[in-house]
């Protein structure tokens, strides 16, 4: 069972977001300061965080960017800021996911299901296979990928689209599946933006080994990876 720590100062709203999680099976640990906060996430046993921009004791923006140096764990902010640069600021800091107040409980339920679901990177009928012998080597801890020894300099979600494909070697993931599993918000990105990411990656593989292309195009289909070394 995921257990969910709720960092909100209004008593109200955190009442609200408890019974919804619950409600759905989960496990929940409120705190209404930072501090307190982090003595949850010392403690350990936290599989996702759902944080309060304004706390009395700090700003939600300056702990997760402390946060994201040590920890991954998924955090969804809630804020009463509706503007999209603080929008965007709260995502570029490492939030999965933007929660405007006032919000339904059972929505930001489903969110949690959902990042929790995207995060595990288990979505139905995509289940990560095993790989036997590979010359990716993924470090999760680190957010860090290896090609035939090789740290690649990826960006958050050139990370995370790579990822999904490592773990399905030789599966054929269309757009859409790929957006889901690596992109926070799936339903604002655009086909074009998993091929320009592919794109990309492409480039730095051969950076590393010109002689081989990794991924391979599904004409109308989609994305796998070489299966075979």
């Amino acid at each position: 069972m995921s257990k969910i720590l709720i960092v909100e100062d209004e008593s109200s709203i955190a009442d609200n977001i408890r019974y919804a999680l619950e409600a759905e099976g989960f496990q929940t640990e409120w705190r209404s300061t930072l501090g307190e906060g982090r003595q949850s996430l010392r403690a350990g046993g936290i599989d996702l965080l759902v944080l309060d921009v304004g706390l009395p004791d700090g700003n939600g923006f300056d702990f997760c960017r402390e946060l994201r140096k040590t920890e991954t764990l998924p955090v969804i902010f809630l804020t009463a800021r509706s503007d999209e640069i603080d929008r965007v600021v709260g995502l570029e800091l490492g939030a999965d996911d933007y929660v405007v107040k006032p919000f339904s409980p059972r929505e930001l339920a489903a969110r949690v299901k959902s990042l929790l679901r995207r995060s595990a990177g288990l979505v139905a009928g995509t289940a990560p296979a095993p790989r036997a012998k590979t010359p990716f080597e993924i470090d999760a801890e680190r957010l860090k990928i290896r090609y035939f020894g090789e740290v690649l300099p990826l960006s958050r979600y050139e990370y995370r689209l790579l990822r999904v494909l490592i773990e399905r070697p030789g599966r054929v993931l269309s757009r859409d599946q790929l957006m889901d599993l690596a992109w926070e918000e799936p339903e604002a990105s655009l086909d074009r933006t998993v091929d320009a990411h592919i794109k990309s990656l492409r480039a730095k593989l051969k950076k590393v080994k010109p002689e081989i292309d990794p991924i391979e195009t599904h004409r109308g289909s989609g994305y796998a990876l070489k299966e075979d070394w």
